[in-house]
């Protein structure tokens, strides 16, 4: 009995083996070392910036300064009386007379009812040795510094309406305005006091 009906395939060759062999994938040894090398690098950046408080810290400053010229200013509003300012490269200080250092009772208390603590502000906010935990005070971070712009006193204070004055005045406000400028790491962040309003920004 023969196959009938059926054709032989036709068309269909077997695969031809022309003797390449596909690369193996991966990298190479010299890919593998420059790659961890790349990879320590930063990772040795990256570490001492992660555990670099600095920038944090001084922006921390900043804004708990900003606040604490606000405070300031209202607090003068609400009393009806002077309210110091004292601002140098080392911190930023609020008393109700212009005296240096302030005297405990003239040091405006704290909201918080303590200030920061910290190393700086424990250096700074220190009268006659002791450091003042209640006072409105902040020392500048270890690692961080903060200019005043130039030609401004640092010294100033704001009257019973809010408005700035500088502590030789004795007519009217020849305040010019103040800036603050707070640096760390690669972080600036600016405090200005407005000339005739006293507003903080």
């Amino acid at each position: 009995m023969g196959h009938r009906g059926c054709r032989p395939l036709t068309g269909v060759r077997p695969r031809a083996s022309h003797g390449v062999q596909s690369r193996a994938a991966g990298f190479t040894m010299v890919e593998l070392i420059v790659v961890m090398i790349l990879v320590g690098i930063l990772g040795a950046i990256g570490a001492a910036r992660f555990f670099s408080r600095t920038g944090f810290d001084a922006a921390t400053f900043a804004e708990r300064g900003a606040a604490m010229l606000r405070y300031g200013q209202k607090l003068a509003i609400a009393q009806n009386r002077p309210v110091y300012v004292q601002a140098s490269p080392q911190g930023l200080g609020l008393c109700y007379s212009s005296a240096t250092p302030c005297a405990a009772a003239d040091q405006v208390r704290t909201p918080a009812g303590t200030n920061s603590g910290s190393a700086a502000s424990r250096a700074f906010c220190a009268v006659g040795g002791s450091y003042v935990t209640g006072w409105e005070c902040e020392g500048v971070p270890n690692g961080a510094s903060m200019t005043l712009n130039p030609g401004a006193a640092g010294s100033f204070y704001f009257n019973g309406l809010g408005r700035p004055y500088l502590v030789t005045d004795t007519g009217d406000s020849s305040f010019a305005g103040l800036t603050l400028t707070v640096q760390g790491d690669d972080l600036t962040r600016t405090i200005s006091v407005a000339q005739e309003t006293g507003y903080v920004f």
